[in-house]
């Protein structure tokens, strides 16, 4: 089994890994995290690899994107960290930030993968669409932990993930349309 070390103490890596993977089919939410910094430094070095991983392997994903990606990350980090913290559910915003974090790349590397395994025999037409629906899915997993994290219905999180997805959606536009 892979692990990390936490001060002398084994993180099992490959639970972590499923516990991720639950929260982004909607089978379980962001409490399932142990509360733990070494949780969300594994999330945030999965994230980095699956953002570096696009960068290998997407063509029309280069560094100036990849910088971007970063600074909506953090954007959206901070939005959702607000939101959690508003809602006064203060001890869940590790847990909450890890899934968010964790579960935003694993679905980049499934995207990374679809378009790796399938842009070659479905065509960029297609794989648009693909890449569409992996992304509202993204939203859609979001709103489920953010939902969970604060206590409220599903709907109250969806409207939340929407809300952040439209507002790194008009950061991006206006920073990579900057001269």
């Amino acid at each position: 089994m892979i692990v990390a070390i936490d001060c002398c103490r084994a993180v099992p890596l490959l639970p972590f890994l499923q516990t991720l993977f639950d929260i982004a089919l909607l089978r379980k939410g962001p409490e399932h995290i142990p509360r733990s910094v070494v949780f969300l430094l594994m999330a945030m070095a999965l994230w980095f690899v699956a953002a570096l991983t696009a960068l290998a392997l997407i063509d029309r994903f280069d560094e100036s994107d990849f910088i971007l990606e970063i600074f909506s990350a953090l954007i959206a980090v901070a939005f959702y960290s607000a939101i959690v913290i508003i809602a006064r559910q203060r001890p869940r915003l590790t847990q909450t930030i890890s899934a968010i974090i964790g579960c935003g790349a694993l679905l980049t590397l499934v995207f990374v993968a679809a378009y790796a395994l399938l842009k070659p025999f479905i065509g960029a037409g297609l794989m648009t669409l693909v890449a569409w629906l992996i992304l509202l899915w993204s939203v859609s997993v979001k709103g489920h932990i953010i939902a969970s994290a604060i206590n409220r219905h599903w709907y109250i999180g969806l409207s939340i993930a929407v809300t952040v997805f439209v507002l790194q959606s008009i950061i991006n536009v206006l920073v990579s349309s900057a001269p």
